[in-house]
C-alpha cells in the first residue's frame, strides 16, 4: 500500500498580521499535483486542518477546493482527522455523506474504534483515525471502562487498547493521530495541548502499528528512532522559530509484512520564512535574488546606537519585513540574551514572576493549584468561543 502523510495545514492562519491563504493555496496546489503523479492508495491528513475552530470563509473554500480535486477529480481516498485547532463538529459535518466518495472525516471520537479498510494485493490494511480529544472527552466518548483516563497518555493507551482488542492479527495497521509524543521537538507556533506535562503521550502507547501518521508538532521528525512513528510537520513555516525547517510530506510504501519505506518530498513555498542580520548599510546594499526579497523576514539589526525608521527603510528593499530585533546590551557593552516570552506557557511565565518577587520557586502544592486554575480558565474561554460561535 502506498499513502501520503501530511498534517498541520492551519488554513486561515495569520502570520504577523498577514493572511496566508494565498501562500497555503500555492503549496496545496503543489500537493495536489504530487498526489496526481504519485497515485497513492490514500492520503492521510493528521489534524489541524484549520487554524481555529471558526475558520474564515476563504479557508473553508480552499479546503473544499483541495478535497474536491483529491477525492472527485483524482479519485484518491482521504482520511482526515481533527486536531486541537479544529472544531470537531464543524469539521465532521456531513461526514456520513462524504464516505460514499471515500472522504473519511473524523472530527470526534466515537464509542467504537473502527478502522477504514483498504485492500492491496497482499491483503487488508486497517487505517485507524484517532482525532485529538482531551481526556475528559475521551472518558465521555468511550464510556464504561475508561475511568482510568486522566491524561493524554492514558487516553491514547485506552483508545489503542480498544483498537487492538478488535483488530485482526492478519491485517496490517496504520494509526492517524494528533498528539504530542514525549521527546518531540516543539516550535513556538504550536498551541500547547495542556498545562504542565499531562499533554504528552509516551512512544510505547503507539507500539504495534505498522505506521503512525502524527500531527501537532510542526517539525518533521522520527520519534525516538522508531522509524514507523513520524510527524510530517506543518504545510508551511508558521513562525520564525521554524526558519531552518524543510517543509514537505511523507510518501510511504508499506509491504506485505507491514514494513514501511518513507520518502520525504519537499514543497516549495510561495515565500520563504527567514532570519537575516547585519548593519543597516549591509542589509540595504546586499545582493539578493529578486524572489528572495519577497520572503517573510525577521531582521536583526546590529548597528550601534539608534537607527532611524528601520522598518520603512528596510521595506523599500524587503517588502515583507515582519519583525525587527536589536541585540540587547549588558553593562560594559556585552551582548545580552533577550528573554522571548512568546515561547513560554502561562505557568512558566507566572513561575518566573513568582520567583522574581519571592526569591524562591513555587512549592509543588502551589504549582498544582496554579495548573488547575489555568486549565479552568482555558476551559471557560473555549466554552465562551463555542457559545459565541453558535
Amino acid at each position: 500500500m502506498r499513502f501520503i502523510h501530511t498534517a498541520d495545514w492551519h488554513l486561515g492562519r495569520l502570520f504577523h498580521g498577514v493572511h496566508l491563504t494565498d501562500d497555503q493555496r500555492y503549496a496545496l496546489m503543489q500537493f495536489v499535483e504530487l498526489v496526481r503523479e504519485a497515485k497513492p492508495d490514500a492520503v492521510l491528513v493528521a489534524g489541524d486542518i484549520y487554524d481555529r475552530a471558526v475558520p474564515p470563509p476563504e479557508a473553508v473554500d480552499l479546503l473544499d477546493e483541495v478535497l474536491c480535486k483529491l477525492v472527485l477529480e483524482i479519485k484518491v481516498p482521504v482520511v482526515l482527522i481533527a486536531g486541537n485547532h479544529d472544531s470537531p463538529n464543524r469539521l465532521s459535518f456531513a461526514s456520513r455523506l462524504f464516505r460514499d466518495n471515500r472522504l473519511y472525516v473524523s472530527g470526534g471520537l466515537g464509542r467504537q474504534t473502527k478502522g477504514v479498510v483498504f485492500k492491496d494485493h497482499w491483503g487488508t490494511v486497517q487505517v485507524y483515525p484517532v482525532p485529538y480529544a482531551e481526556p475528559a472527552t475521551v472518558r465521555e466518548a468511550l464510556g464504561e471502562g475508561s475511568e482510568g483516563v486522566v491524561c493524554h497518555d492514558s487516553a491514547m493507551r485506552e483508545i489503542c487498547g480498544r483498537i487492538w482488542k478488535n483488530h485482526s492479527a492478519a491485517d496490517r495497521s496504520i494509526l492517524v493521530g494528533h498528539a504530542f509524543v514525549a521527546g518531540g521537538a516543539e516550535c513556538e507556533s504550536e498551541r500547547p495541548l495542556s498545562v504542565g506535562g499531562a499533554g504528552t503521550v509516551g512512544v510505547s502507547a503507539l507500539a504495534g502499528f505498522g505506521y503512525v501518521a502524527l500531527g501537532h508538532l510542526h517539525g518533521a521528525q522520527v520519534m525516538s528512532n522508531v522509524e514507523e512513528i513520524r510527524y510530517s510537520g506543518s504545510l508551511l513555516k508558521y513562525s520564525f522559530d521554524e526558519a531552518h525547517h524543510l517543509k514537505g510530506v511523507h510518501l510511504v510504501e508499506m509491504d506485505g509484512q507491514g514494513n514501511c519505506k518513507v520518502e520525504t518530498i519537499r514543497l516549495t513555498p510561495r515565500r520563504d520564512v527567514r532570519r537575516i542580520s547585519g548593519t543597516m548599510a549591509e542589509l540595504l546594499a546586499a545582493e539578493v535574488e529578486a524572489g528572495a526579497r519577497e520572503d517573510y523576514l525577521e531582521v536583526m539589526i546590529t548597528d550601534e546606537g539608534p537607527v532611524l525608521d528601520p522598518v520603512g527603510r528596510l521595506r523599500q528593499v524587503y517588502p515583507n519585513v515582519m519583525s525587527i530585533k536589536r541585540p540587547e546590551k549588558k553593562a560594559g557593552g556585552v551582548a545580552a540574551d533577550r528573554v522571548d516570552v512568546r515561547g513560554k506557557t502561562a505557568v512558566e511565565l507566572f513561575g518566573a514572576f513568582f520567583k522574581h518577587v519571592n526569591g524562591e520557586e513555587m512549592t509543588a502544592e502551589q504549582g498544582a493549584a496554579l495548573v488547575e486554575m489555568v486549565e479552568e480558565i482555558g476551559r471557560k474561554e473555549r466554552e465562551v468561543v463555542v457559545n459565541e460561535a453558535n
